[in-house]
């Protein structure tokens, strides 16, 4: 800018903007500029105006991080950690007890009755620790995992509320659940042999149960005894499916919780239901018909036999028997009185004698109501 002065200054140059022997900012010259090096008269020096330098003295290794003494000064606050009483520090103490603290934590493992640990050595299965205080080297050296192998564990398949629908041998359809019983028998296989055991009991299970459906009808499998034998015939399956594959898991047990027909064809199903059963009844009473009518057959050709037997001994005394039993059989159901002779005492009809008198003391009876009232 021409015949303006520059209000900053250059070093080695006047107020005129000539340049001269004194560095800027001296008495003569114009404004000092704060980010050029130097001063006059006295002044402390003025820091310099390169970046690098401003950093240098604020870094890590600039005076502020340098020397621990207290209070002020170039090297600002320090902090000492408090010593022993010999003048040691206590930092190795301190290192020491961490140390033993992580070693112990570490190396010193509960187990309980339930559970079962594996350890391993840099990811390497080295051995299973059983129930009690176990000891490991620390960790990172070994890890421990400890699994409880007691307790049942239960799959649900299917899974949610949806229709599982598996084929009969008949051909026909019908919706399954159940549950799948189980826990870990081998915990080393468990762990190594299978990347999903969960996921691998379920899929096994749901195969062992179509294979066993499919070899019933499903009148079998609607029933309680083929419930009970396709449930035991799943569990051998899956048992041994798991001990082909190592998979260290032992099935305890399977529990078929529902049985229906495909919900589509439910009202269907219910009416030939309700006719199978209403066929079954009728046939129920006509075989206890049939047994009642085969039983009395029985029990007459053993009695005809028994009289036979008689008969063949005796003859003329079984003819004669039996004409009074027939003809007493017979007339016990009349009010006839037949008299073969005379010379025979008179017949007194006590019966009719006395249905008389009850005809003859009805109307008094009813007269004497009708005169009270």
């Amino acid at each position: 800018m021409a015949g303006k002065r520059n209000p900053w200054g250059k070093p080695g140059e006047g107020s005129d903007g000539a340049k001269g022997d004194k560095p800027a900012g001296d008495a003569g010259g114009g404004p000092r500029n704060p980010w050029l090096p130097g001063g006059t008269g006295g002044e402390p020096p003025r820091r310099s105006a390169s970046i690098e330098d401003l950093f240098k003295n604020r870094g890590p290794e600039g005076p502020r991080r340098i020397g621990g003494g207290g209070g002020g000064g170039p090297a600002g606050p320090g902090f000492r950690l408090p010593q022993r009483a010999d003048g040691k520090s206590w930092v190795p103490v301190i290192l020491m007890a961490g140390a033993g603290l992580w070693i112990i934590l570490t190396s010193v493992h509960q187990v309980e009755p339930k559970e079962q640990g594996i350890v391993t050595t840099f990811g390497t299965y080295t051995r299973t620790m059983g129930p009690g205080i176990n000891v490991t080297l620390p960790w990172p050296f070994q890890q421990v995992q400890v699994v409880d192998v007691n307790t049942f564990r239960s799959e649900r398949v299917p899974g949610t509320d949806a229709e599982k629908l598996i084929l009969t041998g008949d051909q026909n359809l019908v919706d399954l659940s159940y549950l799948v019983r189980w826990n870990i028998s081998d915990l080393k296989q468990f762990q190594f042999q299978l990347a999903e055991p969960e996921e691998t009991v379920r899929e096994v299970a749901e195969s062992a149960m179509r294979a066993a459906v499919a070899e019933h009808e499903l009148d079998y499998v609607l029933s309680g005894a083929g419930r009970a034998d396709i449930e035991q015939q799943v569990r051998q399956r899956m048992q041994d499916l798991l001990n082909a594959y190592r998979a260290g898991i032992a099935v305890q047990g399977i529990e078929i919780e529902k049985t229906d027909p495909p919900a589509r064809v439910v009202e269907a199903f219910k009416d030939v239901s309700a006719a199978q059963q209403d066929a079954e009844t009728d046939i129920n009473r006509a075989r206890a018909y049939q047994q009642q009518m085969l039983a009395r057959a029985q029990g007459d050709a053993t009695a005809f036999d028994k009289i036979y037997e008689e008969y063949r001994l005796a003859p003329e005394v079984t003819r004669r028997r039996l004409y009074y039993e027939t003809m007493e059989s017979v007339l016990a159901k009349t009010d006839k009185t037949v008299v073969e002779s005379s010379g025979v005492t008179t017949y007194l009809p006590l019966a009719e004698v006395q249905r008389r008198s009850q005809r003859q003391a009805a109307p008094a009876v009813t007269q004497g109501e009708g005169a009270a009232r």
